[in-house]
């Protein structure tokens, strides 16, 4: 049965000092976008990109979630590291901390937390990370949501703790047999039609073709392209206009729409 509204997500914000990610597409990205992920300064981002990044979704009605990595600038937060549960969320408090402060100065709310890169893949494998990412949240707010995949760690830790999950469906990202998205730390450019007809099958039928060949089943509430893969902005582009030819609404999990 296809959809009939979904959440158009992206990182944003992903820059730091005077380097800036991608295609330095934030600005004309971010209009097309239901819910924004915005860095919180350790895998990207810093005061400055914070700030601009929320003023740019407050222009445009977009809803905000803080995007909480690894503490690893030089890898972009794609790395392993080892440290504690406890470690790791304290880390995750601080950065969504910082970004609600400019939350607040703005006059927005947060609408949800997303972990970054290899902090996202490691609470998607890891109950005792995603029960203690979560319940930190709820600490912070029982009304914020989590971003993950369907099934995942984090999914299931969600659930039982009873808040509010959105599970993703990665357009420009591969899956195995499994359902999990194929990790990757560095991305060619991908063909804006393709990632289109992808996530068409994904909302006509709730199915993904995987890297092995086969077709399975994948459940989502919220589309997600992220902005740092080559040619992000057109990807973003064609893929919102396919929804919105199909007859799909394009709007936030807070029900801001987007369309």
């Amino acid at each position: 049965m296809q959809k009939q509204v979904i959440d158009l997500n992206a990182d944003m914000g992903e820059s730091f000092g005077p380097w800036h990610l991608g295609d330095g597409n934030d600005p004309s990205i971010m209009p097309l976008l239901s819910s924004a992920n915005i860095a919180t300064g350790f895998h990207a981002g810093d005061p400055a990109t914070m700030a601009s990044s929320v003023a740019l979704a407050k222009q445009f009605g977009v809803a905000v979630g803080a995007h909480p990595g690894y503490r690893d600038l030089v890898g972009f937060g794609r790395r392993t590291i080892q440290a504690s549960v406890q470690e790791l969320v304290q880390d995750a408090i601080y950065q969504i901390g910082a970004l609600q402060a400019f939350l607040q100065l703005a006059g927005l709310r947060m609408q949800h937390v997303k972990p970054h890169g290899a902090l996202y893949m490691a609470m998607a494998a890891s109950e005792d990370l995603s029960l203690a990412f979560l319940q930190a949240l709820q600490g912070l707010s029982p009304a914020l949501a989590v971003y993950c995949m369907a099934g995942s760690a984090t999914h299931l830790a969600a659930k039982q703790l009873g808040v509010r999950a959105i599970c993703e469906f990665f357009a420009d990202r591969d899956y195995d047999a499994s359902g999990s998205i194929v990790f990757t730390r560095q991305m060619g450019r991908l063909c804006p039609t393709t990632v289109a007809d992808k996530v068409m099958l994904a909302c006509r039928q709730g199915l993904v073709d995987t890297v092995d060949g086969q077709r399975i089943p994948i459940a989502f509430d919220s589309i997600c392209i992220h902005s740092d893969t080559p040619g992000a902005l057109q990807l973003i582009r064609t893929t919102r206009n396919r929804l919105l030819e199909a007859g799909i609404t394009i709007r936030a999990p807070q029900g801001q729409s987007a369309a």
